[in-house]
């Protein structure tokens, strides 16, 4: 799952994905009128709360250690758009100095023996498996409501989200506890999601973005005479993502096979428990003295759980190969993706297949310098 928002339990990879999952929170279905409600004070919260950051740079009153980290911000949206391609807007030119640790909290559910999301389905945005709430009392009470009904949820907090470009995005201050690069690369990320989005097809939508996420950030750490950033840490996310995917595809068979509900229960907590005593054997051989997932795996571990893992970078291989056959030049990467967009979903999915396959048969290419 695509990338680095700092969590203690070192989930950075992970995280990131809830952190960016929130696209297209604003376009609800008016699925219920007190939802809708919700929404609309929500972001209109956010609107009337922004301020311009040129304003609290000249703002002699304003702390030098978050003028900064806003200047950096701006540095970051205007490399974004000389040097990436992306949107040249009002979007991240705003800040909002919030009263909660997150901007929204999502809540995904799945049905009690099963590992596929109960989807949302909203009119710009198209379905995704999440419905968000600017209240964590709301989130918990939609929660509730759900694991009444049977199934399996789990409630995550939302430092970021986009709007699409309906609304001018602000730099939240949810966002200022990320180190630079994350800051930096989230912007990036969130004005792809701006440049190109495909209704409902989340994997797509969010490898695409992960994509120019890391090369953007690798080049901007690159104009700026910075080091590659060092492996050690999504290396371990990548380990762990593989763990938990394969205990998803583990419940899954699991699931397939059939049984009562007392036979199904059972064999969810047999791979449940069998995952713990792989993730420890893997942390010991792999990462010794590394425990940043262990609060992770000792919590209670449900379908739900599961879900942001591996779903929004499925792609991320596909795209770097594609950004490479492009010659490593945005504008000619950026057409065909566009191209991949307007393809059918089922077509678009063989194209991807087809770059994904390349990839993993080549070695590694790094992408040349713009």
């Amino acid at each position: 799952m695509s990338k680095r928002y700092r969590m203690p339990t070192g989930l950075s990879r992970i995280a990131r994905l809830v952190v960016l999952s929130a696209a297209g929170l604003l376009f609800v279905g008016c699925q219920t009128l007190g939802y809708y409600a919700h929404i609309a004070r929500g972001q209109s919260a956010l609107v009337l709360d922004r301020r311009p950051v040129a304003k609290l740079l000249g703002d002699p009153q304003v702390d030098p250690k978050l003028k900064a980290r806003l200047a950096l911000s701006q540095q970051a949206r205007r490399f974004a758009s000389s040097q990436l391609g992306l949107p040249d807007n009002r979007s991240y030119t705003g800040y909002v100095a919030l009263d909660r640790p997150y901007v929204v909290w999502n809540v995904f559910a799945t049905p009690p023996y099963s590992v596929d999301a109960v989807r949302q389905c909203f009119p710009f945005a198209g379905c995704v498996p999440y419905r968000g709430y600017f209240t964590e009392a709301k989130a918990k009470q939609r929660a509730q409501q759900l694991k009444a009904d049977g199934d399996d949820v789990w409630v995550g907090g939302v430092a970021a989200y986009s709007t699409l470009g309906w609304f001018a995005d602000p730099i939240l201050s949810s966002m200022l506890r990320w180190d630079d690069d994350e800051l930096a690369s989230t912007i990036f990320h969130e004005l792809a999601h701006q440049l190109i989005y495909v209704k409902g097809d989340s994997a797509f939508n969010e490898s695409f973005a992960s994509f120019v996420q890391d090369e953007g950030l690798r080049q901007w750490r690159q104009s700026r005479g910075l080091p590659p950033q060092k492996g050690r840490s999504e290396a371990m996310d990548d380990g762990f993502t593989q763990l938990v995917l394969d205990l998803r595809d583990r419940l899954r068979k699991a699931y397939a096979q059939g049984g009562d509900e007392t036979t199904l229960a059972a064999a969810k907590q047999r791979e449940i428990e069998a995952f713990r005593q792989r993730y420890a054997q893997w942390r010991d051989h792999d990462w010794p003295g590394q425990h940043g997932y262990d609060a992770w795996v000792a919590a209670p571990i449900n379908n739900a759980r599961l879900l942001p893992f591996g779903i929004y970078d499925h792609w991320l291989p596909a795209f770097t190969e594609l950004f490479h056959r492009s010659e490593s030049q945005w504008p000619a990467f950026y057409t065909a993706v566009r191209t991949l967009a307007q393809q059918p979903f089922k077509q678009r999915n063989e194209s991807l297949q087809t770059l994904l396959d390349a990839a993993q048969k080549e070695p590694p290419v790094q992408a040349a310098a713009p």
